[in-house]
């Protein structure tokens, strides 16, 4: 049977989409489709009693209450501590000293774009909050924990003259006095969290310390069907290094991922942005993640604070970063949290991709203009193995006539128009493979780049020109989509055509089809693809101009 370098071309590209949609539905949650098992279900609590949020391990169970069935906490008096940075607007709740909501100043929500993006909050069915406290028992009673009343100390509110703000709160419970301090600093994401345990008791007590990340199990807001990304619980241990899970599977009780560690941090991504506690270096800690009910997860840490005697102090000194997955900044704060922004199987591209795109960003200072510029850069790089695929299509175009005749003449022998088309190629010296060069060079490239513009909170809302306001979005006049559709149209027509009319029918088909899906595509995407088939047409028509037959 003959071989149709179209046709591989095509098989090529619609593997590669098969690729992208199995990509999209496991960052989803869903399950492979290349695997048997149906995808898991998030667990649901039967009952929507107040779930039990405190680490499993050391939850303790009051006289007269069913194991594991926390007793009503008694109604505190709230007061909530607004803190303004350049980069941050943060309320933190007296009532057990949570952050509860977490606004960032530079950087728009996706959905409505007069406000600013949330990240922490506690806002009906959405919940996303970071909490600490001390677990175990003295003989005075529980430990103070993040349902604790808490006392705020006086202080500014505003940068101050070292630009930095500090909210200290205290409370003392079960003979403990426990002391969060948090430091906001100008123009950095990562908060000083800072736990000081006084045993108030006559007695040593055994602290732990924990860190929780609390979320409810859906995606954030503007989160659609053809543009969805990942959201839930991730973390990093020097044994087990990055690991990401999901919430069907913590739901399940099935998520398996690294229980105990000395270093690392734990996580909730998302889309472009991320919230990691980083406990101190070279200290011993339990990781876990539980269900909480009500369609409520976390993620946590717990590190023992060693025995504590009367009247002693001990300190501990974490952080919290909570923002944009921005490269330089991830690298900056602890290792492997740069590996939050996931560029899935892609990343051996994605990464040198996205540095020499940051790095003609640097001088160009448009996403678009880089992209283009990037697009021109692959181009010349590639250009010599272009050029031979393009050479080889065009001897293919001279030789249509004979192969035609080939065909006619053979048409009842598969076998001998096989033979016969063969030995026209070696005559001709033809590679009838040639012409997928191009395509086959081009295809990692272009699924690296979709990773990188899915991942690269630079290009959230990095404007090109007129209708192009956010490179990262689809096209919403899908003009772009339209120019690709008309760009792959010419260039079928310089393609050497199909002698099967039925096929050729098809082949001239697929440009409409493969624009309809990058109607759905992010526009940067899209743009690297219009620009790249212009420069393919003009070096196709240049080469097939030169091995044109004689008139």
């Amino acid at each position: 049977m003959e071989i149709n370098k179209r046709t591989i071309l095509w098989i090529v590209f619609a593997v590669s989409l098969v690729v992208l949609w199995n990509d999209w539905m496991v960052a989803n949650g869903k399950q492979s489709m290349f695997s048997a098992q149906p995808p898991a279900k998030v667990a649901q609590a039967p009952n929507p009693a107040k779930p039990n949020d405190l680490p499993t391990a050391a939850t303790p169970t009051p006289v007269g209450t069913v194991p594991g069935t926390p007793a009503a906490p008694a109604p505190v008096q709230t007061q909530v501590i607004t803190v303004t940075t350049d980069v941050y607007k943060v309320d933190i709740d007296t009532a057990g000293g949570v952050i509860r909501r977490l606004e960032l100043l530079k950087y728009r929500d996706k959905v409505d774009h007069t406000k600013n993006q949330v990240l922490f909050q506690a806002n009906g069915p959405r919940v996303y909050l970071a909490q600490t406290g001390l677990t175990g028992t003295s003989a005075a009673g529980v430990l103070p924990n993040h349902n604790t009343p808490f006392t705020v100390r006086p202080g500014s509110r505003t940068l101050d003259s070292n630009n930095q703000v500090q909210v200290v709160l205290d409370a003392e419970q079960g003979g403990v006095r426990l002391t969060k301090t948090f430091t906001f600093k100008r123009n950095d994401y990562v908060i000083d969290v800072r736990h000081d345990v006084t045993n108030l008791t006559q007695a040593p007590v055994t602290p732990s310390l924990y860190f929780q990340l609390e979320h409810d199990g859906m995606k954030p807001e503007g989160d659609t069907y053809f543009n969805s990304s990942y959201t839930g619980p991730t973390l990093w241990t020097p044994e087990e290094h990055y690991q990401k899970l999901t919430f069907e599977k913590i739901g399940k009780g099935s998520a398996d991922h690294a229980k105990q560690s000395k270093d690392g941090w734990i996580a909730i991504s998302q889309h472009f942005f991320v919230s990691a506690f980083i406990p101190p270096a070279n200290t011993q800690r339990d990781i876990y993640t539980k269900s909480l009910g009500n369609n409520l997860f976390a993620i946590g840490a717990v590190e023992p604070l060693g025995t504590v005697a009367p009247g002693a102090t001990v300190s501990n000194a974490a952080r919290l970063y909570s923002g944009p997955q921005v490269q330089s900044l991830l690298e900056g704060v602890t290792p492997g949290l740069d590996l939050v922004r996931d560029y899935a199987w892609a990343a051996i591209i994605a990464k040198p991709i996205f540095a020499t795109m940051n790095w003609l960003h640097s001088m160009i200072g448009n996403w678009g203009w880089t992209i283009i510029a990037f697009t021109i850069l692959i181009k010349l790089l590639f250009f010599p193995l272009s050029a031979a695929g393009y050479r080889s299509m065009a001897k293919m175009k001279t030789v249509t006539p004979k192969m035609q005749a080939i065909r006619e003449r053979f048409k009842n022998d598969p076998v001998k128009m096989q033979q016969a088309t063969m030995e026209l190629y070696k005559a001709e010296k033809i590679n009838p493979l040639g012409g997928c060069l191009p395509i086959l060079v081009q295809m990692p490239v272009f699924l690296a780049l979709y990773w990188v513009l899915q991942a690269a909170v630079e290009m959230r809302g990095a404007p090109w020109v007129g209708w192009i306001h956010d490179l990262t979005a689809p096209d919403p006049y899908f003009i772009l989509p339209i120019l690709y559709a008309i760009s792959m149209f010419i260039t079928q027509k310089l393609n050497p055509q199909p002698a099967d009319p039925v096929q050729a029918k098809m082949m001239m088909f697929m440009p409409l089809a493969f624009s309809v899906i990058f109607l759905f595509f992010p526009s940067g995407l899209v743009l690297y693809w219009v620009v790249n088939n212009l420069i393919s047409m003009a070096q196709q028509y240049v080469i097939t101009k030169k091995f044109a037959p004689a008139k």
